[in-house]
């Protein structure tokens, strides 16, 4: 019996060797593709409004929606915002941080809540697009945010049985590169913990 299990132990042990040769071999394929799958981007189009997701403490994401709003994509963005931000509602200081670069008050309407998870958050901003009765929206937050963001609005619209277009569009993230995420640390963390999130909300955890 022991000299049965010699050969496989050394086929297994190859096997194992040339999975991680290729691994190396091959990081730079790999690696780009982890942080590529979190990235979900259809392009803007017309639609009745923007919604910019919290969670921005670089001004990337209303910045992206000040943009579309310049383009004539969107009439309006309603930017979202939790607490938690020195005593403000993070939409409170997103707007005029926007405005102190000359766009324009009114293309902003703040959203304040108390949610602090993207479902949560969805069930909230869903609820105010219903309310304005809204037909199409464009989706905007960081490039890694995206995928996981689009999947759970669309799972919240199904839900509250209210479903209206929604198209993704990415905003840059001064921290996170697709092509060279796992060169920082910063870039590290933000793809381990949206990963981590992606997995629990598949998972439904």
């Amino acid at each position: 019996m022991e000299r049965r299990r010699i050969p496989r132990l050394r086929i297994v042990s190859f096997f194992l060797i040339v999975l991680l040769l290729g691994a190396v071999i091959l990081y730079r394929w790999w690696l780009p593709a982890i942080g590529k799958a979190l990235v979900e981007n259809d392009g803007p189009a017309k639609a009745d409004i923007g919604v910019v997701l919290a969670g921005d403490y670089w001004g990337d994401r209303i910045e992206k929606a000040a943009d579309l709003v310049r383009q004539g994509y969107i009439p309006q963005a309603l930017v979202s915002g939790p607490p938690g931000f020195y005593g403000y509602y993070e939409c409170d200081l997103a707007i005029p941080f926007i405005v102190r670069q000359g766009y324009p008050a009114a293309a902003f309407v703040p959203l304040r809540h108390n949610a602090f998870s993207t479902e949560e958050e969805a069930h909230v901003v869903l609820a105010e697009l219903r309310r304005r009765n809204v037909h199409s929206y464009l989706l905007i937050t960081s490039d890694y945010h995206t995928h996981r963001a689009a999947r759970t609005f669309r799972y919240m619209a199904r839900k509250m049985g209210y479903q209206p277009a929604v198209r993704a569009v990415p905003s840059s993230d001064r921290l996170f590169h697709v092509g060279r995420w796992w060169q920082t640390r910063e870039g590290r963390k933000t793809v381990f913990f949206e990963w981590s999130k992606t997995v629990a909300f598949t998972l439904g955890i």
